[in-house]
């Protein structure tokens, strides 16, 4: 079973992955945990993705596709997996269709999870990371037990540069303009699948365990 979420940043769809991936016992394959372990280590890719990142622009595909295409080539990956982050683009998309097909493979699923714009922002901003362990909070919805503390390693947490609202107005912008498309095609193969993103995330993994079965 291979799953593409979609979905604007912001949209909750990292959280779903990770609970499909535990349901059905395959690997959640995320670009954005990634590309910030490259970051954290400070290798060279890392430097790279951070330059586009901290913009909030989408990193080039030239760097996502060979970390992705490696990625899902590993033996973990041979019952399936959930892809969170990629592809972004239609030439990504296309490039992940023509890897697949090669190998007598395709997307199973394509399941967008969709929220507006205004309840994205408000939901990042509230995001709170650890600069240690990389732990996340949010100060509404998972509070750490101690404010601005991570109750992991006891470092500081922070409002990432990518969760600030002018860079996720970027962000939202960039992904309306280059991801959105996605949406049509992927419907266009007849596996898009679409869920309510502004309910509870409970109820949102319901709904797709109900797509899923």
């Amino acid at each position: 079973m291979k799953i593409v979420m979609l979905g604007a940043p912001g949209a909750g769809k990292g959280t779903q992955a990770k609970m499909i991936a535990e349901k059905y016992g395959i690997p959640h394959v995320s670009t954005g945990d990634i590309f910030r372990a490259n970051i954290k280590n400070k290798t060279e890719l890392g430097a790279e993705a951070k330059k586009y990142m901290d913009q909030g622009l989408l990193v080039p595909d030239e760097l996502t596709v060979r970390i992705l295409l490696d990625r899902v080539a590993k033996d973990d990956c041979g019952r399936g997996y959930v892809l969170d982050g990629f592809p972004r683009t239609i030439p990504q998309a296309e490039v992940l269709e023509e890897a697949l097909g090669k190998q007598g493979e395709k997307i199973d699923y394509a399941i967008d999870v969709e929220v507006p714009d205004e309840n994205i922002i408000r939901r990042m901003g509230g995001r709170r990371a650890c600069v240690s362990c990389g732990a996340t909070y949010h100060i509404e919805h998972i509070p750490s037990k101690k404010e601005g503390i991570c109750d992991s390693c006891g470092e500081k947490l922070v409002l990432r540069d990518d969760d600030k609202p002018e860079t996720v107005k970027s962000r939202l912008d960039v992904y309306h303009a280059q991801t959105q498309p996605l949406i049509d095609f992927y419907s266009a193969r007849g596996v898009l699948k679409t869920v309510d993103g502004t309910r509870d995330s409970k109820d949102v993994f319901a709904a797709i365990v109900n797509i899923l079965g």
